[in-house]
């Protein structure tokens, strides 16, 4: 999926009223999934991605992954974008959508498999295609 169809799909999942929201959206998400899974697996899924975004996965360059669940990852999610929890939470479903239809079906279960059960929300099966 190229960088642009990505922000695109995100920006219309999250409803978001321009392309920079989306943008924001994008990297706050990323960068959270980082910290969350640690660098070595962020690094598997950003050899998926545009090359745009995988400056995003890179951020911390933190080795070990930080576990906390769902409402610490929306926490920080809408720490980074500056806003409302309540809209980040729209936006990293829609970030996570995207990432769903955009990385290969097994790479994304590897990825899966580094979230506890409190995320499953987040892998709602969605079509951005």
């Amino acid at each position: 999926m190229e960088y642009n169809e990505f922000i695109t799909h995100v920006q219309s999942l999250a409803q978001s009223n321009s392309r920079a929201e989306a943008e924001r959206a994008i990297f706050a998400t990323l960068e959270t999934i980082e910290e969350r899974i640690g660098s070595a697996q962020a690094q598997e899924l950003a050899a998926q991605l545009p090359d745009e975004l995988r400056n995003y996965l890179k951020a911390s360059q933190k080795e070990s992954a930080q576990s906390f669940n769902l409402q610490e990852f929306i926490a920080r999610t809408s720490q980074k974008e500056n806003i409302d929890p309540i809209m980040a939470v729209n936006h990293v479903r829609a970030v996570f959508a995207v990432l769903q239809n955009a990385v290969p079906p097994e790479k994304f279960t590897a990825f899966h498999t580094h979230f506890s059960h409190d995320y499953e929300e987040l892998f709602t099966t969605a079509s951005t295609t």
